[in-house]
């Protein structure tokens, strides 16, 4: 395990890891392949009746080709839709990762983000307009909000910052600054990831 969490947190190339933990490259690469998916956050099932979840989408540079796709940002990325409790801030839902090009929208129904927080009250970013999520107050062109609007949104843009702030934590691992890993390597990197993070938020 400390080895699977060494090599998401430095992301080292398992030849660098693997003399430190005295195993060879090929053993380690079996390591991270079965422990990693062990590690992996379980999505929760059921919600308070008055629970309020964030919901947000990252993009993770991925190397493998086949499971990315260039996005906003230039670079072959995947999309994944995380889900936290804004009470508790744990991480409680993360999505299938799709193609980085795929827009917020889409990847919030396709990745099994939505079919998991079932009828959760959820709020969101504008990105989102259409999903019937909570997102804020839009003014149109050439008219202005009214004060209350503005106030909600205001209200709406603080909460909603706790999830950019998971991201801000789960991105110190260094895996989702440049994964190398292929196939489900990435999504299992982000599960765990996730987990790791839960555990130490709630002591």
């Amino acid at each position: 395990m400390l080895l699977v969490a060494a090599y998401w947190r430095t992301n080292l190339t398992l030849r660098q890891l693997a003399p430190f933990f005295g195993v060879s490259k090929s053993a380690a690469d079996r390591i991270v392949d079965h422990l990693g998916p062990l590690l992996a956050l379980q999505p929760r099932k059921r919600f308070r009746r008055d629970a309020v979840l964030i919901g947000d989408g990252t993009l993770v540079p991925t190397r493998d080709h086949t499971v990315a796709e260039q996005s906003k940002n230039y670079r072959y990325s995947t999309n994944h839709q995380v889900v936290t409790d804004a009470g508790t801030r744990l991480v409680v839902v993360v999505g299938r990762p799709l193609p980085g090009n795929r827009n917020d929208c889409k990847a919030w129904e396709l990745s099994g983000a939505k079919d998991a927080v079932g009828h959760a009250t959820v709020i969101a970013d504008g990105g989102y307009r259409g999903t019937g999520l909570v997102i804020p107050h839009r003014r149109e062109r050439g008219q202005e909000l009214p004060a209350w609007k503005e106030e909600r949104n205001a209200s709406h843009r603080k909460v909603r910052a706790r999830v950019e702030h998971t991201f801000a934590r789960m991105k110190t691992w260094k895996i989702l600054r440049d994964c190398r890993l292929k196939g489900n390597g990435v999504h299992h990197a982000m599960l765990g990831i996730a987990r790791l993070r839960n555990l130490a938020l709630a002591g």
